[in-house]
């Protein structure tokens, strides 16, 4: 399965969030990941998210079943093409 998952969070507590999502996806910008994730690594995801939001803060999670139903374009240098070689 492929996510995409964008949070809004106090500055001072998104590196909670960063590293936390960091475990099983791409960091691609300031507050996006996404990559392929297996659907239980993705309940566990979830659960931990759900436990570390504070009011007032937010993540939203796309799921597609696979990549190939994505269409993705990037305009200029994109991150995700140097983790995915690491």
């Amino acid at each position: 399965m492929y996510v995409i998952v964008v949070y809004d969070m106090e500055a001072d507590r998104t590196h909670l969030m960063l590293k936390l999502c960091r475990r099983y996806l791409i960091h691609v910008q300031n507050s996006v990941l996404e990559g392929e994730i297996s659907e239980g690594d993705l309940a566990t995801l979830k659960g931990e998210i759900e436990d570390i939001l504070q009011e007032g803060e937010s993540v939203m999670v796309y799921e597609l079943s696979s990549d190939r139903l994505l269409n993705r374009t990037v305009y200029g240098d994109d991150p995700a093409e140097d983790s995915r070689f690491l």
